[in-house]
């Protein structure tokens, strides 16, 4: 094995500040994933409703879907590390107004609610401060294991988050909220500690609907980005869909819930080896074929899933699936940031983003529709035949197939 990534591993962890950056967002993370878990728990305890439990997550996307596109055309006009750190203070003291509503006894459903859609706004703020902050403090050698890293830090998040907000939950309703806050804070002091100058560049006068539609124009004249803007919402869809499904199919069929608990646990771990390997890989096959084999890798695997319905199988199908899924990400995101002038970094991440998101909604309702339709097996195989159809999308696209390893990825743009 070439010793080119070792290096660069090393050469990133001895980067202080992309490290600050890391383990603040991580813990924070961390701290957004033991909420998300205990907000619908906590919205069924309040009111006996399912509906208003499920709609707090709703009103989290919400605030994060509306925001992304004017986050971007700041995180590109103003100081971005001011924008982060305004992001966890304002994340801090919402989380702390339910701990104190919590504490006293005055919780109710209308506060989650309103918390919920304003700490969507905060992420939406932060996402593209921060993908535009990694590239002023990352070396561009180093680009690829820094987005493995990112893509790293969400599955331990998620491994981690929902078994924490249990136990937390357990202790208090407020509790998890507690604990938030506080990552929020840890996150605002790690963020302060960054020594890169993270101002934006000097421009030419700041026109807000000019500069946020030559944002857009960028991103849908670049013929990758292009794609990647058609593709990723409707992979989105249709893993989030089939996850659901797979899930719906377990509970239907009586399997223990601890059992159903130990798929996400199985993903989780897939998530993190696969972030692990993913620098490897990305220096090994050239971005464009890393691409296309994350895009087909779902198929193979949904066709067992849709034969047996054990949770072994899904596990195994879905912890395979998550287990490639970094690399193509990193590598895709990594040639994203290449080819992007840095003046527009931050529009075009919130583009890419905002169109990943818009579908989440339509993923319960696609699953649904499909198992009460098709039934568990009709739904996967349903889903697979549309996940073939999904790959066609980059498989056809010569901008795609042609985008070479990291070291040439300027030269071929």
């Amino acid at each position: 094995m070439s010793s080119t990534r070792p290096r660069r591993w090393r050469s990133l962890a001895r980067n202080r500040d992309f490290t600050v950056l890391w383990v603040g967002q991580t813990i924070s993370d961390l701290g957004s994933q033991v909420s998300a878990f205990v907000y619908p728990l906590l919205g069924f305890a309040l009111t006996g409703s399912a509906m208003w439990a499920a709609s707090i997550e709703a009103a989290y996307l919400l605030g994060m879907v509306v925001t992304l596109l004017p986050a971007g055309l700041l995180a590109d006009r103003c100081h971005r590390l001011r924008l982060m750190r305004l992001s966890s203070a304002l994340g801090a003291l919402l989380y702390l107004s339910l701990v104190l509503a919590g504490a006293c006894g005055v919780l109710t459903i209308g506060h989650l609610l309103v918390v919920a859609l304003a700490t969507g706004v905060v992420g939406g703020l932060f996402s593209p401060a921060e993908t535009a902050a990694i590239g002023d403090v990352v070396a561009a050698d180093d680009m690829p294991t820094a987005m493995a890293q990112q893509q790293g830090r969400k599955h331990v998040a998620g491994l981690i988050g929902a078994p924490l907000g249990g136990l937390l939950f357990g202790l208090s309703r407020w509790v998890p909220f507690l604990f938030d806050a506080v990552s929020y804070a840890v996150a605002w002091v790690g963020l302060g500690r960054i020594r890169t100058d993270l101002a934006a560049r000097p421009g030419p006068r700041a026109r807000p609907i000019r500069d946020l539609r030559d944002g857009l124009r960028f991103t849908w004249r670049q013929p990758f980005l292009r794609v990647l803007l058609l593709w990723s919402p409707l992979v989105n869809l249709t893993v989030n869909a089939l996850l659901l499904v797979a899930i719906l199919r377990l509970v239907r069929g009586g399997t223990a819930p601890v059992a159903i608990a130990l798929i996400d646990v199985v993903g989780g771990l897939c998530g993190i080896a696969g972030a692990v390997v993913a620098p490897w890989l990305i220096d090994r096959l050239p971005t464009g074929r890393l691409t296309l084999l994350a895009a087909w890798t779902m198929l193979p695997l949904m066709v067992p899933m849709a034969f047996w319905s054990g949770p072994g199988v899904v596990a195994a199908g879905l912890g395979a699936i998550l287990l490639l899924n970094p690399a193509g990400n990193a590598g895709a995101g990594s040639y994203r940031m290449a080819i992007t002038p840095a003046p527009l970094v931050g529009r075009v991440q919130a583009a890419m983003q905002f169109t990943s998101l818009v579908p989440m909604p339509l993923a319960p309702v696609l699953a649904g529709g499909l198992l009460g339709w098709l039934g568990g097996r009709g739904a996967i195989l349903a889903l697979a035949v549309l996940s073939g159809l999904i790959a066609l999308i980059p498989s056809l696209s010569r901008s795609v197939r042609s985008v070479p390893r990291p070291g040439s990825w300027l030269t071929a743009a």
